[in-house]
């Protein structure tokens, strides 16, 4: 494993963040806070509590996730489209790194930075409103397996793309609604019955309910199922990643 060439690229990959700071951390952030202070204060109000769980505090793990699961799509999906569209891909490609190597360095920088973002949120959240984390341990597995997959879906997206149009494509029509319509600001079980099995067709519920389960015990699905599918997701993403790389798909042509 050429662990130098796997740093290069993390490196570059997370100065880039560094030199866009406001962009890349300071406006999601006052993004979600945005949503604390209208979803939270506004709407909190009126739904008092949701499976015992203040609503403020109930709409923090899907505030979270729905962060991290954009974040983590376009910083990978940018990471790798920028050198595809100037030309160095070719300079990445012919340089011995083997194909796992250039995905662990786009990829693990995309999910570094996800992470980052969502601890800084979940900080950001205790200034709103109280926030307890009952199962840690859990709380930051599914946080690095959430980032990691979806920085591989990312990557692939950013490989598929051929313009700046592709690449928000996803994020923007897919991504984003089934995160909002996954449970991140209300419970799926208090959908009627036939919205309520609709909803668990979305890959999404999993995601926010294991995610929830970690902090305040409670979940729509059961918190196995949760991590099931994720790794399922995860695996599939490692799959395409690396049927991309054995035919060249949008790299070599």
């Amino acid at each position: 494993m050429n662990w130098q060439a796997i740093y290069a690229i993390y490196a570059f990959e997370m100065a880039r963040t560094r030199r866009t700071l406001l962009q890349s951390i300071v406006a999601p952030v006052i993004s979600t806070s945005l949503y604390f202070v209208v979803f939270g204060a506004a709407i909190g109000h009126r739904i008092h509590e949701i499976d015992g769980v203040n609503y403020g505090s109930f709409i923090v793990p899907g505030l979270i996730m729905l962060t991290l699961l954009t974040q983590s799509v376009s910083n990978a999906s940018f990471g790798i489209y920028f050198p595809k569209f100037t030309g160095t891909i070719y300079e990445i490609l012919s340089a011995p790194i083997s194909p796992v190597e250039i995905t662990l360095g786009y990829v693990g920088a995309a999910a570094t930075k996800s992470v980052i973002l969502a601890l800084i949120i979940l900080l950001t959240a205790t200034a709103f409103v109280p926030v307890r984390i009952d199962h840690p341990g859990w709380m930051l597995l599914f946080l690095f397996l959430t980032a990691i997959t979806f920085s591989l879906f990312g990557f692939i997206i950013g490989i598929w793309a051929d313009g700046f149009e592709k690449l928000q494509l996803v994020p923007l029509l897919i991504v984003t609604p089934l995160t909002f319509l996954g449970g991140s600001f209300y419970s799926v079980d208090m959908l009627p019955p036939v919205w309520r099995t609709i909803t668990l067709f979305n890959p999404a519920v999993y995601l926010i309910s294991g995610f929830r389960w970690s902090f305040y015990s409670i979940a729509d699905v059961n918190v196995t199922v949760s991590l099931g599918m994720t790794l399922v997701f995860l695996m599939l993403c490692l799959a395409v990643t690396m049927w991309i790389f054995r035919s060249g798909y949008r790299l070599k042509r």
